[in-house]
């Protein structure tokens, strides 16, 4: 029997103008880095976007650079999903994961994101295994009210409208 293989699915938060990564960014990094060993793969996921990325370097790149620095080899990255949101995330995830035998996701966002993340991931890759976690994101009180209220009414937008992708 074939060796499954942990991918950990690094998915996109904000950068500043000049590249600079977020503290949620970074809190989903580090988290990665914690988990990771040399059996597992990396994929990070964003490209751009208003809300998250507006310079001329997906913010995936970012990501991959943050994680090189601190001791990741190039070989242990996939292909990035260049998505401008979390379904993009997902579909363009499949696209890459799709040649692939035996893994198993370990997809890694934010505390507030995770229940919508975890709706669109597993509608669109629900023949893979998953483990979602929600990274504690150390936002202020009321940062992470407006993004809870925002994730909260996009879920339920969702659910309602159904998912188009």
């Amino acid at each position: 029997m074939d060796k499954t293989t942990e991918l950990l699915v690094v998915l996109g938060a904000p950068n500043s103008v000049s590249g600079e990564l977020s503290t949620i960014s970074i809190s989903r990094l580090k988290y990665c880095l914690q988990h990771f060993n040399k059996q597992k793969r990396i994929l990070c996921t964003g490209g751009f976007g208003t809300h998250f990325n507006t310079t001329k370097i997906p913010h995936a790149t970012y990501a991959k650079e943050y994680l090189l620095e601190h001791g990741i080899s190039t070989a242990s990255f996939l292909a990035s999903a260049l998505s401008s949101n979390t379904v993009e995330d997902a579909v363009k995830t499949k696209s890459i994961i799709s040649k692939l035998d035996n893994i198993k996701l370990l997809i890694i966002s934010s505390d507030y994101h995770i229940k919508r993340v975890e709706y669109i991931f597993n509608k669109i890759l629900k023949e893979y295994s998953k483990t979602y976690i929600g990274v504690a994101s150390n936002l202020d009180a009321k940062t992470l009210a407006v993004l809870n209220q925002h994730e909260k009414e996009s879920l339920e937008s969702m659910v309602k409208k159904g998912l188009y992708y």
